[in-house]
């Protein structure tokens, strides 16, 4: 069974430590999410588990086969039209030209983006339609292990369900394997096994695991609302959001 294994790692930018004694381990098939303040060193560990930094101490062993990345910002190639930013990956890969062609125009209409919009550059895009693109581009491989860098945060509430919602579908069929990291609790609620929590004070380290057994695709408003309202009350999570209820 393919895992991503994160053993006694920290790292540092110059002489700021940033992360410290890290160990956590995410098996093929599961969600685990990383949460905590802004800051805190969360998306400094998301880079380091997807080889974009490079490692300084401790180990991290990645046995999947592929790997993709979604971030906030779409980060979509100027010069290429939709199509062009979808297929990106797939060129790396070999895929012949017609083929590229072929699965990002399918997955784009799954994406809910129109054939008029195909030959769109990212200048004629709109957020929602930049973030649907970013998120196809980063599918459309079959990746079997998708990071994830807060890419809902700063999308609507109705976008932002509908791309939970695909990825929901991806979950249910044991398709993928997801590592996320974001700062909203109840979106690390609705999609995770595992919620990892990273307390920045005074150095980044994971102080508090909290796991679900409900399925994802079960997991209505009322769960996912009360879930929340336990985690809130939690001390650890008081100490590191920095909470205070009257």
């Amino acid at each position: 069974m393919a895992r991503l294994k994160v053993e006694n790692l920290s790292f540092s930018f110059g002489y700021d430590t940033i992360l410290e004694e890290i160990n956590f381990e995410i098996n093929e098939g599961e969600v685990v999410s990383i949460v905590g303040p802004s800051g805190g060193g969360k998306t400094t560990l998301l880079r380091l588990c997807a080889g974009l930094l490079d490692r300084q101490e401790g180990k991290i062993e990645n046995s999947f086969e592929t790997q993709a990345i979604a971030f906030q910002d779409p980060r979509l190639l100027p010069w290429k039209n939709v199509i062009d930013n979808i297929a990106f990956g797939l060129k790396s890969m070999g895929v012949s030209t017609q083929e590229r062609e072929k699965r990002a125009k399918e997955i784009a209409l799954k994406f809910d983006l129109e054939e008029s919009d195909f030959d769109k550059f990212p200048k004629e895009l709109s957020g929602g339609m930049s973030q649907r693109v970013s998120f196809a581009r980063a599918l459309v491989t079959k990746p079997k292990l998708l990071f994830l860098d807060e890419p809902f945060s700063a999308l609507d509430i109705g976008l932002k369900r509908e791309l939970q919602n695909h990825v929901m579908e991806l979950i249910a069929k044991k398709e993928i394997t997801i590592f996320f990291i974001t700062h909203d609790i109840m979106e690390a609620i609705r999609l995770s096994d595992k919620i990892l929590l990273l307390a920045p004070d005074p150095v980044g380290r994971i102080v508090k695991e909290f796991t679900f057994e409900m399925p994802q695709e079960q997991r209505d408003d009322e769960y996912v609302y009360g879930q929340t309202a336990k985690i809130l009350s939690d001390i650890d999570i008081i100490e590191t959001f920095e909470l205070e209820f009257k």
